[in-house]
């Protein structure tokens, strides 16, 4: 396949025709690598001088994280120093990470803007000219192409779709929900119109230059990668900035299933602690409700945050509180559950258990082990028992309990807590009116809860402590 292959222009009809300034900011588009494969690195080098316009493609910086693999040494010098467009590489000491590696090639950035891809991307036809013209409207937004799929296995582009967003999970994960209709509705169902995303991917995206830095560049005391995506993104809203899905714009990346890069101290270990540095500095109060959903967490060693803190409070943010009512309405972050924990049977020591499924999986029940994660639940103020993305269902009499995808709409959904005094209660199906127990009977299976007629038997007894 060729270093420069061609590929269709996957705009919308309306983003084709669409005109920009004359005049827009320049842009160094910063690349960080990690033993990435010759031909996948310098495809995204020659995607991102030959589809930039005219102008506006300032230089190219290659930061090398400390690659073993031969050719991306000298070779790959001599090979940049051949480009039309001014590219260097620059090469870091020792494995420092992405976050480091971006603040390196930053540092020496003479753009007006910084645009920010990974190692393994293809710009497609006009995808620079929108990013630059938001730059240009509004020096504190930070403009986002969509991201569509190259295939790992046969490098086919799979245009992504323009109607989903960024969100997060319960555990701090970044995640693609699809787009609200107030979203369609304030850009007047335009879907050429950039839209307002709570958070980013976080790999590919432009920003002032200056902005950048203003704003507080990465927080350099994260490690590796993971996490960063979802710091800048509260930070940018709480702070005053703006964070867009440029959906006229648009980047193929490869996505892989494994990760092909070593991670100095652990996958586990990097991710945790700079989810607890997100949640110390940007999630005031709402930090205890990670710690109460991942205790794991409370152990993590994350660092000093006091340079943090105090740029938050120089840049005067808003609270975590403002960004969920304002940014993020439809966060599923358990922020006014009527009750958030486990869902204990107390005489038979039995929790409801997710045991790690997602939708359509059955609901179910093992020992209380008291760690959060799997055994964790949300009741919601609509009623509806949440554990993270997905809801209890029940679809009708003599069914099993399930997971499905949380529907405003499905009042299968619903149940309702009938209180047996003090923290004890029944939980009651509403569309069905029965209720959930510990299986008895030696026909029912033993690792789910049991549906039957509500009566008195201490097996249809659960634990809620504090619910509202």
């Amino acid at each position: 396949m060729a270093l420069n292959r061609t590929l269709p222009d996957y705009r919308m009809s309306a983003c084709q025709t669409k005109l920009y300034p004359d005049r827009l900011p320049t842009t160094s588009v910063v690349i960080v690598f990690h033993n990435e494969a010759w031909s996948t690195l310098l495809r995204t080098v020659h995607s991102v001088i030959d589809r930039s316009c005219a102008g506006c493609l300032k230089e190219v910086i290659l930061v090398d994280d400390s690659s073993t693999r031969p050719f991306l040494g000298k070779p790959l010098d001599e090979y940049t120093a051949t480009l039309s467009t001014p590219t260097r590489v620059l090469r870091m000491s020792s494995r420092s990470g992405l976050i480091r590696a971006r603040l390196r090639g930053a540092s020496v950035a003479q753009g007006d803007t910084i645009t920010f891809l990974d190692a393994h991307c293809e710009a497609t036809t006009g995808w620079l000219e929108p990013l630059l013209a938001e730059i240009k409207r509004n020096r504190r937004a930070v403009a986002c192409p969509i991201i569509d799929v190259i295939s790992e296995q046969n490098f086919q582009y799979v245009p992504a779709s323009d109607s989903t967003w960024g969100g997060f999970n319960w555990r701090l994960n970044f995640r693609w929900y699809p787009v609200p209709q107030r979203e369609f509705d304030r850009r007047k169902q335009d879907r050429s119109m950039p839209l307002y995303t709570p958070t980013m991917a976080g790999g590919l995206f432009t920003i002032d230059r200056r902005y950048f830095f203003e704003i507080g560049a990465y927080d350099s005391g994260m490690e590796i990668w993971g996490g960063e995506n979802l710091e800048m993104s509260f930070r940018v809203w709480m702070c005053g900035g703006h964070l867009l899905l440029v959906t006229c714009s648009r980047v193929g990346h490869v996505f892989r299933k494994i990760s092909p890069y070593s991670w100095p101290g652990g996958v586990a270990n990097i991710l945790n602690k700079n989810a607890m540095r997100t949640a110390a500095v940007w999630m005031d109060d709402y930090k205890d409700l990670l710690l109460r959903i991942n205790p794991a967490l409370r152990s993590v060693a994350y660092g000093d945050v006091t340079a943090r803190l105090k740029l938050k409070a120089k840049l005067n943010c808003k609270s975590f509180g403002w960004y969920l009512e304002n940014i993020y309405p439809e966060s599923h972050f358990p922020a006014n559950a009527r009750y958030l924990g486990p869902m204990g049977n107390s005489r038979y020591k039995m929790c409801a258990d997710t045991m790690g499924h997602q939708a359509h999986a059955k609901l179910g029940l093992g020992p209380c082990h008291g760690q959060g994660g799997n055994q964790l639940f949300a009741w919601g103020a609509d009623n509806r028992l949440r554990s993270d993305d997905v809801c209890w269902s029940l679809a009708y009499s003599g069914a099993e309990l399930t997971l499905e995808t949380c529907d405003d709409a499905d009042s299968k959904q619903l149940f309702a807590a009938d209180s047996a005094g003090g923290s004890s209660f029944r939980v009651r199906h509403v569309y069905t009116g029965l209720c959930m127990g510990v299986p008895l009977l030696a026909a029912q299976p033993k690792s789910q809860p049991a549906m039957a007629a509500c009566g008195r038997g201490d097996e249809q007894l659960w634990q809620m402590d504090g619910f509202k």
